[in-house]
């Protein structure tokens, strides 16, 4: 794909990366002189530990261009976890961003400062060899977040990645002039399939490392950004921002996409109302499914926002219909495929699903489907809801209860910013329902008024046993909520109503 977008606009801007612009021409380059390096270690892995930047496009593709797998780590985590993940990578060569140098040093593996990697190649001359991968090669290997267990590494081939590039994007259909601000993380997958679509597109990609609103409004701004893609948590505190300072225009913004946990309706409509010009994209996949496999268009959130048909206004809180060449089934507990309106596990299939774990080999089923273990609904008209993980479930009394319904309706009350629904062990029900509020701000909620508000718009078994405040919620970087961390803590405390 790298050697498509040099050949036919050499010259473009592809990646801007702390002030620096970096052209297809150059960065292919830089990409073989990489490989070079790459190849002279004798390494059989590449790891990048570090905030990203020109370094994630340029890693990816020199990886594959030596013909071994490439794994951004989370640099979050702790000295011991990173060391965990990287013991269980191949002959590893660790690049790594001077601030968390420390963290890998003395693993026992080959390491080198990103700055001086970087260094190194912008000054390297002569030929390059350039190692042939096959399709079916590993070309990123994804820890998984981790939320409920070990992480699982994904083993992504060339296939699966070009399979969901070339499957949903129409090679160099950009605009000129057209930019997309990048701020997820590397280590997640939409970060790198962002890396590679808007290559391929032949969008200039602008990377901010460290997300903060107020840049992310500025850089909209400076580098007249067209495409943007944030998490739920990014985009509230956009919307923040956007609302505490008005006046304050984007112009230049054609379309927002948001993904990687589900967004809250009440933050969906505000930014529908801040910025009706924008074109709003949920996007919903996995690290299994090389990203997006499902999609719910501008034109499908309008629809929705401005419906007064309940089956169409309730698509707001789709992640709409599957992307060209993947299929979706969902099955009950038995393996029985459902009808429409039926909640059930979702099943997954198509070239850019692969199923496949490092240490545990392939989940795929006989015919190729991969079961994702959300809880899932498709509507008559294909569009997809999805509705938490099914280890999720809470199992009070004999009865089984999906969170995100008790979620979904406590969000709309006005003095609920942010909640979490979990279950937690008890000797009379098995489990009880508690639902852990951040408040909105300003507001006192009554924890009995909370629970009648449940009460009026469900059934009264799913009524919270216990209300929990806090002043925010553990997530992951990219917003999903650490159930586990809730229900240790919640479970130790004293019962609260």
């Amino acid at each position: 794909m790298l050697e498509m977008v040099a050949a036919s606009e050499p010259e473009r801007a592809a990646v801007v990366s702390d002030g620096t612009r970096t052209s297809a021409a150059q960065l292919s380059e830089l990409a073989d002189r990489a490989a070079g390096l790459i190849g002279s270690s004798g390494a059989e892995h590449v790891a990048y530990v570090g905030t990203g930047g020109i370094m994630l496009p340029l890693l990816l593709f020199g990886s594959a261009r030596a013909a071994v797998a490439f794994t951004p780590l989370n640099y979050r985590l702790s000295a011991t976890g990173l060391r965990d993940l990287i013991d269980r990578l191949p002959n590893p060569l660790i690049v790594v961003d001077s601030e968390y140098l420390e963290m890998v040093a003395g693993c026992g593996k080959q390491v080198i400062d990103s700055a001086l990697f970087l260094a190194a190649l912008r000054t390297a001359d002569g030929e390059h060899t350039v190692q042939d991968a096959s399709p079916d090669d590993v070309a990123v290997l994804l820890f998984t977040s981790g939320t409920t267990a070990r992480p699982k590494a994904v083993e992504l081939t060339h296939a699966n990645l070009t399979g969901y590039v070339m499957g949903t994007v129409e090679f160099a259909s950009a605009e000129p002039g057209d930019a997309a601000l990048i701020c997820v993380p590397p280590y997640h997958i939409a970060g790198v399939s962002a890396a590679l679509s808007n290559l391929y597109a032949g969008r200039r990609t602008v990377y901010l490392r460290q997300f903060d609103p107020v840049r992310w409004i500025d850089l909209v701004r400076e580098e007249q950004i067209t495409n943007a893609t944030v998490v739920p948590t990014m985009l509230d505190r956009i919307v923040t921002v956007l609302r505490a300072g008005p006046g304050v225009e984007l112009p230049t913004l054609r379309t927002l996409a948001y993904g990687g946990a589900k967004a809250p309706l009440p933050l969906v409509r505000a930014v529908l109302e801040l910025l009706p010009e924008v074109g709003l994209v949920n996007a919903y996949g996995l690290t299994e499914t090389s990203s997006t496999i499902a999609v719910s268009t501008p034109e499908d959130h309008r629809l929705a926002h401005g419906s007064n048909d309940p089956a169409v206004a309730r698509r707001l809180g789709s992640v709409g219909r599957a992307v060209p060449g993947v299929e979706l089934q969902i099955r009950d507990a038995a393996g029985a495929v459902l009808a429409p309106g039926a909640v059930g596990e979702l099943f997954v299939r198509g070239p850019q699903v692969s199923g496949v774990y490092a240490e545990l080999g392939s989940v795929l089923d006989a015919e190729g489907w991969f079961p994702t273990k959300d809880l899932a609904e498709l509507d008559a008209d294909g569009y997809l809801f999805i509705g938490g993980r099914s280890d999720d479930t809470i199992i009070r009394g004999g009865e089984n209860i999906a969170p995100a319904e008790i979620e979904d309706v406590l969000v709309e009350h006005p003095d609920v910013r942010e909640v979490a629904v979990i279950g937690v062990p008890d000797e009379q029900w098995g489990q009880i329902i508690v639902a852990v509020i951040v408040a909105s701000p300003g507001a006192t909620p009554d924890p009995e008024l909370l629970r009648a508000h449940v009460r009026a718009n469900l059934r009264g078994s799913r009524t919270p046993d216990r209300v929990v405040f806090r002043d925010d919620l553990p997530t992951t970087p990219t917003g999903k909520i650490l159930r586990r961390n809730l229900i240790q803590e919640i479970s130790s405390a004293p019962s609260i109503l």
